[in-house]
C-alpha cells in the first residue's frame, strides 16, 4: 500500500513538514500490522523550478513527472502547506493546478496546514477542502492546521491521532473496510425480487 506525502513547506527545518511526518507516523501506526506501507514524500521546495517549467511549456521534467506519477499511483495522499495570504501557497497550488485532472478521483485525502497564529485555522475548510473536492478527491473529515503555538499542546496530538486514523482506515483494502461500514448495499432489482417471492 503507497502512501504519498506532499509539502509545501519552504524552511529547513519546516514546521509543514514536521506536521506532514507527523501524520504519516499516526496513519502507519494505525495501518493493519500485516498490511505494508510504502511512503514517499514530495517536497515541493526541490522541485519549484520544474513546476515553473511544467506551466510554460506543457511538459513536466523528470523529477517532476516522477512525483506526480507517485501521487496518481499512490492509495492514499496526506498534503501539508503553509498559510501565506491567508490560503495555501502558490507552489502548492502550482503543484496540484499540473496535475493530471482525474489523478486523485476517489482517492482518500488528508489536509493540513500551518500558520504563524490561529486566526487562519480555517484555511483548511475554506480553501484546502474546494480545491480537492473539485478534484473529486475523498477528502478526510479530519483536517489538521497547526499554528505556532499549537506545537507541544495535547490538541494537536489528539487532532493528528484521529486524522491519521481516518485515512488508515480509508486506505484499507476494501475486503477489510467493508464490514466496518456497518451496511451492506443491496442493488434495487435484488430488493424488489425478494418481495416477489413472499
Amino acid at each position: 500500500m503507497k502512501l504519498v506525502v506532499v509539502s509545501a513547506g519552504l524552511s529547513v527545518p519546516s514546521s509543514t513538514r514536521l506536521l506532514a511526518d507527523r501524520l504519516t507516523a499516526a496513519t502507519a501506526h494505525h495501518t493493519d500490522v500485516e498490511v505494508e506501507v510504502e511512503v514517499e514524500v514530495v517536497e515541493l521546495r526541490d522541485l519549484a523550478t520544474e513546476i515553473a517549467q511544467h506551466l510554460v511549456t506543457g511538459f513536466p521534467p523528470v523529477r517532476l513527472a516522477a512525483a506526480l506519477d507517485a501521487v496518481a499511483g499512490a492509495q492514499g495522499l496526506i498534503a501539508v502547506t503553509p498559510v501565506f495570504s491567508g490560503s495555501y501557497s502558490g507552489l502548492f497550488k502550482s503543484f496540484f493546478d499540473v496535475l493530471d485532472k482525474d489523478a486523485l478521483t476517489g482517492k482518500p485525502v488528508l489536509i493540513g496546514a500551518t500558520g504563524g497564529t490561529a486566526r487562519h485555522s480555517l484555511v483548511t475548510e475554506h480553501a484546502l477542502r474546494p480545491l480537492f473536492s473539485y478534484l473529486r478527491a475523498l477528502v478526510l473529515p479530519t483536517a489538521v492546521y497547526a499554528a505556532s503555538e499549537d506545537w507541544g499542546e495535547e490538541g494537536l496530538a489528539a487532532r493528528i491521532t484521529r486524522a491519521g486514523a481516518e485515512l488508515a482506515r480509508f486506505m484499507a483494502p476494501e475486503s477489510e473496510a467493508a464490514p466496518a461500514s456497518g451496511f451492506e448495499v443491496v442493488p434495487f432489482e435484488q430488493q424488489l425480487a425478494a418481495l416477489r417471492v413472499e
